[in-house]
């Protein structure tokens, strides 16, 4: 966990305490802030707070703790029971995968840990969000206006949502570790013998994102709709 994060995280991690009391039951970083590539200028740090029961109260006394969390680089945390976990792995598998491969627990029972999820759910979802997300960019383009460098902020999160498929599409290959988001890129490059170069730069801190990118990300991104099936 970045040393800069380390003080915010823990004063977070206590405030989730207080508020829930002894309906907290857990609290999970997952994402870039538990795989060691967190970068403050370009990431939040991404969580999972499991409680025993949702308590809208309680979420909206933490929603006016928002402005703070904001500027110490803390997203909003995702809410969950357990009991939701356990009836959701076939609806969100990619995101379960996703929080199982790179995570750390706070405090309380790790639920992500040995999750079972079914190798025909995961399938299901990488179609789908890979679909979902070309048919986001035509439209993201489309309310772009022109306007070009609204295209950064789309770019940067088709990446971070392919890496979610992608690293889908390798644990259904029997790529089970976690991998890094380039790994994972040259990974998938080797299964699908094509490379991405789009995904490459979407994926990269260090990129440059316009116009250009924008069309090689939207070409990578149809060249894996049509290899996702024959792979």
């Amino acid at each position: 966990m970045p040393e800069a994060m380390r003080e915010p995280l823990r004063r977070y991690a206590e405030t989730l305490k207080e508020l829930a009391g002894d309906n907290a039951r857990s609290l999970t970083l997952f994402g870039a802030v538990a795989a060691g590539t967190f970068n403050p200028r370009s990431h939040t740090a991404r969580s999972v707070f499991v409680v025993g029961a949702v308590d809208l109260e309680m979420l909206r006394r933490l929603a006016r703790q928002g402005p703070r969390l904001g500027k110490a680089r803390i997203a909003a945390p995702l809410i969950m029971t357990p009991e939701y976990i356990d009836a959701s792995l076939d609806t969100f598998p990619l995101e379960f995968l996703e929080i199982a491969q790179h995570s750390v627990c706070v405090f309380g029972e790790d639920y992500f840990q040995g999750l079972s999820l079914q190798a025909a759910d995961v399938r299901h979802q990488c179609e789908r969000e890979i679909k979902t997300i070309q048919l986001g960019m035509r439209q993201a383009l489309l309310a772009a206006a022109g306007r070009d460098k609204t295209l950064t902020t789309v770019e940067v999160d088709v990446g971070e949502r392919l890496l979610r498929s992608l690293r889908g599409l390798l644990w259904l290959h029997g790529d089970t570790e976690p991998r890094a988001a380039l790994d994972a890129v040259a990974a998938v490059e080797d299964g699908i013998q094509r490379s991405l170069p789009g995904v490459r730069s979407a994926v990269d801190d260090r990129s440059h994102h316009g116009w250009e990118e924008f069309k090689t990300l939207y070409a990578d991104v149809d060249a894996l709709r049509t290899h996702i099936n024959a792979w």
